[in-house]
Formats: C-alpha cells, sequence, structure tokens
C-alpha cells in the first residue's frame, strides 16, 4: 500500500515549509510565483488531495466545518461550550454537515491547527467561538478567503464578518433592574479586567441600569479574572468597603464564589451569576442563561448562507438573554 500523501510530503518533495504549501492552495497570491510552481508541481506529481479534490467536483462541497474544544479551567464555565457545540452538532447535522473539533491552547496554536486542517481536510469553513479585540484568527481566515462564522462579535468592527452573539449587556441590565424593583439600591458588580469585549460588555449593562435608576455605581466594582476563589475574595472586599445587599458577577464561576463569602450574612445579599451552567441550578443560583441552542442553530443558518452566496441572510444575529430566578435572587 502506498504512503498516504500529506501535506507535510508535498513540502518534502518542494522543499518547503508546510506553511508554503498551505499558502499556496489557500492564498497563492502571497507566494512568489517561482515557489508557487514549484509546489504545484509536486501537488500535481505526488497526487495530492486527488480524491477529496474529486469528491469536491462532484458534490460541491465537503460538508466539513470545523470547530474548537476549549479547555476547561474550573469544571463549571466549560459546560457553555459544551452545550454550544453540542447543539452546533445536531444542527449542523441536521442541514447535512459533519463538524470537526480540534483543539489549542492559544491564538498562536489554533492558527497553526488552521493551516494543518486546510491542509489535510477540504473543509468548507470554521466557527470560532470567542471573540476579542486585534482577533489574529479571524484576520488570518480572513485574508486567505476561508469562511467562516463567529459565536460572539467582533469587537473592533461589527460588520467585519458575519457573527452570532448574545447581548450580554441586556442581560445583566435585566439582572440589575430585577434587583432595583425588589429594593436593592447599593448592587455590587463583580467582572472581568477591562479589555474583555465580553466582560465590558456585560459591566456596562449594570452600570447602565444603575444610572438609569438614578444609582451611582462608584466603588460598587470589582474586576479580577475568572474563578471561584477569585469571586470569594473580590466579594469578602466589597463586603468590607461597601457591605453592598445584591451583587451581579460576569460568570456563575465568580458568582459561586460570592456566594462562600455571603454565608452567614444578616440581611442575605442577593447574587446572580452568568451563563445558567449546570451548577448554578443545582445550588439555587440565580443567573442569567445565554440560548445557547439558538446561537448554534443561526450559525449554521449564516454558515450556509455564506456558502450558499445568498446575500439575503442577515450576516448579523444578537439575541436576547433570559434571567433565570431561584432563591439567590
Amino acid at each position: 500500500m502506498s504512503e498516504k500523501v500529506t501535506i507535510a510530503t508535498v513540502a518534502r518533495h518542494a522543499r518547503v515549509s508546510r506553511q508554503t504549501v498551505s499558502n499556496v492552495l489557500n492564498a497563492p497570491h502571497i507566494v512568489r510565483e517561482e515557489t508557487r510552481l514549484r509546489v504545484e508541481d509536486a501537488i500535481n506529481t505526488l497526487g495530492y488531495r486527488a480524491n477529496q479534490a474529486a469528491r469536491q467536483m462532484r458534490t460541491g462541497r465537503s460538508r466539513l466545518i470545523a470547530a474548537r474544544i476549549e479547555p476547561t479551567r474550573d469544571g463549571i464555565n466549560g459546560s457553555v461550550l459544551d452545550r454550544f457545540l453540542h447543539g452546533l452538532t445536531e444542527t449542523a447535522d441536521a442541514a447535512g454537515y459533519r463538524v470537526l473539533l480540534y483543539t489549542a491552547s492559544d491564538d498562536e496554536r489554533e492558527i497553526s491547527t488552521y493551516d494543518d486542517l486546510l491542509g489535510t481536510y477540504e473543509l468548507d469553513a470554521f466557527v470560532l467561538v470567542g471573540t476579542k479585540h486585534g482577533d489574529p484568527r479571524t484576520a488570518w481566515l480572513a485574508e486567505r478567503d476561508v469562511p467562516f462564522v463567529t459565536f460572539g462579535r467582533p469587537w473592533d468592527a461589527l460588520d467585519a464578518h458575519p457573527w452570532v452573539d448574545v447581548d450580554g449587556a441586556a442581560g445583566t441590565a435585566g439582572a440589575t433592574r430585577h434587583l432595583l424593583a425588589a429594593g436593592h439600591r447599593r448592587i455590587a458588580f463583580i467582572g472581568w479586567p477591562a479589555g474583555s469585549g465580553v466582560g465590558d460588555d456585560r459591566r456596562a449593562g449594570w452600570r447602565d441600569a444603575l444610572h438609569e435608576a438614578g444609582v451611582d455605581p462608584t466603588g460598587l466594582h470589582r474586576e479580577t479574572e475568572d474563578g471561584i476563589a477569585e469571586g470569594e475574595r473580590l466579594m469578602r472586599d466589597l463586603l468590607a468597603a461597601v457591605a453592598p445587599t445584591a451583587v451581579v458577577c460576569a460568570s456563575d464561576s465568580l458568582a459561586l464564589g460570592a456566594l462562600q463569602a455571603i454565608r452567614g450574612t444578616d440581611p442575605p445579599v442577593s447574587v446572580i451569576g452568568f451563563d445558567d451552567t449546570p451548577v448554578a441550578a443545582a445550588v439555587g443560583l440565580a443567573s442569567i442563561s445565554q440560548p445557547l441552542g439558538e446561537a448554534a442553530a443561526r450559525c449554521v443558518d449564516l454558515l450556509t448562507g455564506v456558502l450558499d452566496g445568498n446575500h439575503e441572510t442577515p450576516t448579523h444575529v444578537l439575541l436576547q438573554p433570559s434571567l433565570a430566578l431561584r432563591h439567590t435572587a
């Protein structure tokens, strides 16, 4: 049996790097003509991707999309991505697609994985989860005209590419208004360090709701990296500094930490988290719930619209969260 021809085989034959072979396949305009011709000659000589190319000529699609599995941090927030991926897989299957899952520990490794996957499989598109300011992943894919959609907004330019997101500011604003209606005025917020698009958005909803009610949020906000221990530490700091009667948190992990800090306080402090994880439901933590199944379905809708060239398909979808009320609020 002959050896399977891979992108590495072509690279060795053409005496170039795997990155160069990938560039020839996906962005030939950025490769010097002499190098491009040498790589193309190696591809033709070795018959690289001949079977995949034939299949795509027959169907027009590989019917394969790729999505990343992110490493879990505390076993709580990872369940959010799990639910999204489950919905993505089910919706993609109904549309005749399969989802290829991959993992990467940081942006650089994820981009390297794009390179490997595009050289190994005839992928139709990518679904990216989580976006940030100056996101190098979306820039890399866009430069190579690789179709993709993100679950998360492009925070630097909302029209940069197709995306689906949940309105985090609306979620925290709704939670804050619920607490205001219950008679609270000193409503604190525990969030993430400034600069995170998602974190800044969730903090803005809390702040704006307080301003609308004529409440000054000065001194009521704390920020930290995500985690239960971090949430507990900052809640203790808030209790000592401003004695809030309620707190809205940017994640369920932070809220669970806040719950540990308020044990035995009198009167009790109301706590609302974000993401409505299974752990939150199990302990009775009120939390803002994202419509993850709908988000996954809309991602598939956007992708099929992009791949079909359907310009009537909306390219930006902003979904509304809901508040799962439990005894902590």
